[in-house]
């Protein structure tokens, strides 16, 4: 199941305005040629712009929105944390909200790549830089979200064509319930190859090899 799509209609056409400013005719008798005056003070309006631009020295980048030059090595940090957050990285999160733009970069002036329209869907933490965070998602796609759209919360999504909810995390064990691909659980705990989920009332033990927002070293209750 495809869980994000192209974003629709983020980039627009800039047109020159309609019914503007126009410029005034003629002139009252004895002025000259004011369109001549016109023309002239704004050539030197332009010069003098032109002047000031040029001494004045480039805007400081903000927190959220880093230098081009550097838009490329903004996650780099410590081999294995985070160097925004200082949590695990890469590591596992899942989305907090209903719609989250997904950007070519960290910043609102970055082009929407496309949009992820499901809640909860798990995503892998890649990257940080202010409160961006780099994500990729089950289908290695990867793009920037601002950090108020995903929670610690973790969940995993079906992978397999079927995964089979047992009673306890053995092979041997008794099935309780099935689950087709595309289905999101949420993590309740992890051993060393199984993970114990639920949805909508319906848990059990699931082979961490039939899902994916879970590292296969992973160990939590």
């Amino acid at each position: 199941m495809t869980t994000r799509r192209p974003a629709r209609g983020c980039a627009q056409d800039v047109r020159p305005a309609r019914n503007g400013a126009q410029g005034r005719r003629g002139g009252r008798a004895g002025h000259g040629r004011p369109g001549a005056a016109l023309r002239a003070s704004g050539g030197l309006l332009a010069a003098i712009l032109a002047a000031a631009l040029a001494a004045s020295p480039a805007p400081a980048a903000t927190d959220d929105e880093p230098p081009a030059e550097t838009a490329s090595a903004v996650h780099v940090g410590a081999e294995g944390v985070g160097p925004i957050t200082g949590l695990p990285m890469p590591r596992f999160v899942s989305l907090k909200a209903t719609k989250a733009n997904v950007r070519r970069g960290p910043g609102m002036t970055h082009r929407v790549d496309w949009v992820f329209v499901r809640q909860g869907m798990p995503l892998e933490v890649i990257g940080e830089y202010g409160h961006w965070r780099r994500v990729r998602d089950p289908e290695g796609a990867s793009g920037w979200l601002h950090y108020s759209m995903i929670r610690g919360n973790r969940t995993a999504l079906v992978t397999a064509e079927t995964a089979d909810l047992r009673l306890e995390p053995s092979p041997g064990a008794a099935v309780s319930a099935r689950a087709e691909r595309g289905v999101v659980f949420e993590i309740e705990a992890c051993r060393r190859d199984w993970c114990e989920v639920e949805k909508d009332g319906v848990d059990g033990w699931a082979a961490k090899a039939d899902l994916w927002g879970v590292g296969p070293e992973e160990i939590f209750d």
